[in-house]
């Protein structure tokens, strides 16, 4: 570690959000953070742009407005998104079954899993129970010849149980039989492009030097009583990827887990799901499709996530936790380890927080709800 002096928070804050930028700021000084972004935008315009601490752990550079984090699960509201674009514009619709898209799909007792019963994490594939290696995550035909054979771990429909990994290789077969393209790579091409949105699934080589480092929590989350359907999310040898170096994993499109983004471009980027579909002046959404993405599908306890949640078509639904913010019909979705990005169509306003210090939390750690309550705290 260097022992410098910590460099300057940057960006935007103005005065009506002082106290957010304090929060922000005492995260920082008392180790809570080593660096971090949080961001705002109240119709599609950026309010708030903040960027302070370290990326790397020897502490000799600074985490600036081009750095770069894994936002981990943020990324499913990115891929609901681009989802919920499909659907929009008429190739896609939530109630359908995905053998319809995808044929093989329908094996095991798979046929009437509906598009939506998958975004909103009910289909029973949560993850796999039989042996296999870590890399093979990499594999994208061989994980999506897996889900097609594999029967459910538990009756779908009946319950949600969070798919933190299988959600991404579900929705990306969906995307790439519709659209010819890969989800990640239509991301870029239709939106974070032409949008000069800082935000990948998939990150090019090139990019890779603005990649914070990741400094991991030493406790695992504390789930509750194991089952089968946590059992094979979170608790097995292959329920992580693994077997390839942090640019294999970097390059690869992981569209449930893989992310990278600034605080900024997802802030933006949700500003779709806040504003009836546009940010700022640019369509992004069909009208009215954000809040059928967002209307509840099922709500209660969830199998793997050890509390009650309500979802949406790939969103968290604010209640019954209200982890972002007071408003009941926000939207949003949180990454291991704190990140987390929010739209709220009441106010117009969304927001996003990144960070490369994780905590325990899969979801509502507790850094950005204090920010998050602090910008409510002055509207």
């Amino acid at each position: 570690m260097s022992g410098a002096t910590p460099p300057p928070i940057q960006g935007l804050c103005p005065p009506q959000f002082q106290a957010a930028r304090d929060q922000f700021e005492r995260h920082l000084a008392d180790g809570e953070d080593l660096g971090a972004g949080f961001a705002i935008a109240i119709n599609g315009r950026l309010v708030i742009d903040l960027t302070g601490g370290w990326a790397d752990r020897r502490q000799e550079r600074a985490f600036g407005p081009d750095t770069l984090v894994s936002i981990f699960s943020t990324t499913k509201a990115v891929s609901a998104l681009m989802m919920a674009r499909l659907v929009g514009q008429r190739r896609l619709d939530y109630r359908q079954t995905v053998a319809s898209i995808w044929p093989a799909f329908a094996a095991a007792g798979k046929q009437d899993i509906t598009v939506e019963m998958v975004l909103s994490h009910q289909a029973g594939l949560s993850g796999f129970l039989e042996p296999m290696e870590p890399v093979e995550w990499f594999d994208h035909a061989a994980i999506c010849a897996r889900l097609a054979a594999m029967a459910p771990l538990w009756p779908p429909g009946t319950a949600s149980g969070y798919h933190p990994l299988t959600f991404g290789f579900i929705a990306d077969e969906i995307h790439r039989r519709i659209d010819g393209r890969s989800l990640g790579t239509a991301l870029r091409e239709d939106l974070t492009q032409p949008l000069g949105l800082d935000l990948w699934i998939g990150l090019p080589a090139s990019e890779h030097h603005r990649v914070a480092d990741m400094q991991r929590p030493t406790t695992f989350p504390a789930f509750g009583t194991v089952t089968p359907a946590l059992k094979a999310a979170f608790l097995t040898r292959w329920s992580t990827i693994g077997g390839k170096r942090l640019d294999g994993w970097l390059n690869h499109e992981f569209p449930a887990a893989g992310g990278q983004a600034t605080a900024a471009a997802l802030a933006r980027l949700m500003a779709a799901m806040a504003c009836d579909g546009a940010i700022g002046d640019v369509p992004v959404l069909a009208r009215g499709t954000a809040m059928q993405a967002g209307s509840e599908r099922i709500a209660g306890r969830d199998l793997v996530l050890p509390f009650d949640v309500s979802w949406g078509a790939g969103f968290l639904r604010n209640p019954p936790n209200m982890f972002y913010g007071p408003e009941q019909f926000t939207l949003a979705h949180s990454g291991w380890g704190g990140s987390c990005a929010f739209a709220d169509p009441v106010r117009g306003l969304s927001g996003a927080y990144v960070m490369n210090r994780q905590s325990t939390a899969l979801v509502g750690d507790i850094r950005p709800r204090r920010l998050i309550d602090a910008v409510y705290a002055a509207l």
